[in-house]
């Protein structure tokens, strides 16, 4: 399980240490790839097939269907920690995301998300100005 905001810094390589929180649930590897809204999401192994096989049976005559599994597989690669608990991020990904040095890795549940940090800040800031409207609209659905 995944919880918690954490900052860290992308070194000049490209690579970013795992809080030591997750590394354990991540084991020695992880499947990273574009988030959907200019983040990038990390899945543990486990998780990551349960998602692709969801994905995988999603109707491919729809077109939006059909984009959403481009987005998420053809962006997928696997990682591996190494020795102090960093992975690298691949550049095409870093770009996606917009990621620059400082970075906020923020754990939710079963998977990960890595955001710019002045990109999470301002995602943040829209997210909790509007957070009684959502608040109602979940409570709509039961929760």
């Amino acid at each position: 399980m995944f919880i918690g905001e954490y900052q860290h810094n992308l070194d000049p390589k490209g690579r970013m240490a795992m809080p030591v929180k997750f590394r354990k649930a991540l084991g020695a590897g992880a499947i990273i790839t574009r988030g959907v809204e200019r983040h990038l999401f990390v899945f543990g192994i486990k998780d990551w097939e349960m998602l692709a096989q969801k994905l995988m049976s999603l109707p491919i005559a729809q077109a939006n269907s059909r984009a959403f599994v481009r987005h998420l597989l053809a962006g997928a690669m696997d990682v591996q920690l190494d020795g102090q608990g960093r992975i690298l991020v691949p550049e095409y990904l870093r770009h996606y995301a917009g990621l620059k040095k400082q970075i906020v890795v923020a754990g939710l549940y079963n998977r990960i998300e890595i955001w710019d940090s002045e990109s999470w800040k301002e995602y943040r800031s829209k997210t909790e100005s509007a957070s009684d409207d959502i608040a109602e609209k979940l409570g709509e659905l039961g929760i």
